[in-house]
């Protein structure tokens, strides 16, 4: 027998439960469901921001928002003038659950735990009396007049309306080819790039604020640099992989990377600061104290490696070991070979193609009454609480819009 629902939510994590939750409240009398292939919902929740769930980041201009988007950037204009950062801690405060900021504009739940978000969004559906369906693998979906047929490997369900919050789920991109949407083939986002360069040897743990270049594309970025035992990772290089997800697939994560470490300070302007140091400390050797704001390991290890006697004093450097050192400084180049996932909190490039998306509602162009929310779309972000931001934004419109339907 096939169960009748207004509603069928297929996805069971932070765009399908804020979905469900927001229409449920509009509209008490709609009969939802929330259908999970898991054995557990909002597992990525659970796991986001090393456990304590990095709700959202505190930038209220929907402008400087969307530029942490390197795909959705243009088409999420308009839905953050509808639903923004501030509606997300109001949401979160109406339910009891404060927010902090953090030095880097991140936000948590003062708890500091992302069981605070999983318990609220699960007692609420509950006092919404949304039905959540564990253990439900969808395997086919189809249009039947004005119906929704929908086949799990637990049973069949009939809806007028659909929302699709699955995230980066190939089988479910599957269905939608079927359903004449074209997906755009998911690629890595938000990964750490691996070098075995001697440079960063034993200098784990090492953080510093750089920019970053690809050599011979037109990808940079800039901020903290932090060394691992198997490469690069920090905010400045998630964001470079962010933005360069496409293009560092093609080259199958072997590339150049270029590396400032005095941030934008040029050859020149370290030459002419190196002068200084020089006539400032003239007796003292120049692996003893670091210098320019690096850390003293790293500051070392990049004066020996380009070339410096590790005893020799600031008088005695002729101007070609200051340009040697100028060069270290500000034009370092990594050989990349490989990446690693950043954490657990694997996220990809890739989904529902925009154009067939209508970003007043979030619902199919190709299909009536048929919606999307979250990660299932071409919209990804850099690290920072931006991708759950999207959920929720989508999450709300598509609720918005469903809602003034019924």
């Amino acid at each position: 027998m096939k169960k009748n629902y207004d509603v069928l939510i297929v996805g069971g994590g932070a765009a399908g439960f804020f979905t469900a939750i927001n229409l449920a409240e509009k509209k008490p009398e709609l009969q939802l469901a929330i259908v999970e292939r898991g054995k557990e919902v909002l597992s990525k929740v659970r796991i986001s921001g090393g456990g304590r769930c990095n709700v959202t980041h505190a930038e209220f201009i929907p402008q400087d928002l969307v530029k942490n988007y390197p795909r959705g950037e243009k088409e999420l204009r308009g839905p953050f003038h509808q639903f923004m950062t501030g509606d997300t801690i109001e949401w979160f405060q109406q339910r009891g659950i404060e927010l902090k900021t953090e030095e880097d504009g991140r936000m948590f739940p003062v708890t500091d735990s992302s069981e605070t978000i999983i318990n609220c969004f699960l007692s609420e559906a509950n006092r919404l009396g949304i039905d959540v369906l564990k253990k439900h693998a969808v395997q086919t979906v189809e249009k039947k007049e004005n119906t929704w047929e929908v086949s799990t490997n637990q049973g069949e369900f009939l809806a007028k309306t659909i929302v699709m919050a699955s995230g980066s789920n190939p089988k479910i991109w599957k269905l939608l080819e079927g359903l004449g949407h074209q997906i755009i083939p998911p690629v890595p986002s938000l990964f750490t790039f691996n070098t075995k360069d001697e440079r960063l040897q034993d200098l784990a743990g090492i953080s510093t604020f750089a920019s970053l270049k690809i050599k011979g594309e037109k990808l940079e970025s800039e901020g903290p640099l932090l060394i691992t035992h198997w490469g690069l990772s920090g905010p400045g290089i998630l964001k470079l992989s962010a933005w360069g997800a496409r293009i560092l697939n093609d080259c199958n994560y072997k590339f150049t990377l270029e590396v400032n470490f005095l941030g934008y300070k040029t050859q020149e302007e370290a030459v002419e600061e190196l002068k200084v140091l020089k006539n400032e400390f003239p007796k003292q050797q120049l692996t003893t104290y670091a210098q320019l704001d690096l850390p003293k390991r790293l500051w070392r290890r990049l004066i020996i490696k380009a070339g410096i006697p590790e005893n020799q004093i600031w008088a005695e450097l002729s101007k070609k070991q200051i340009q040697q050192i100028a060069l270290a400084l500000t034009q370092a180049t990594f050989l990349i070979n490989g990446k690693s996932t950043f954490k657990e909190e694997f996220v990809t490039a890739g989904g529902i193609n925009l154009k067939e998306v209508n970003f007043k509602t979030f619902e199919s162009k190709v299909n009536d009454n048929l919606y999307f929310a979250g990660e299932i779309l071409n919209i990804d972000a850099i690290t920072g609480g931006f991708n759950f931001q999207n959920a929720w934004t989508g999450g709300f419109l598509v609720a918005s819009a469903i809602a003034e339907k019924y």
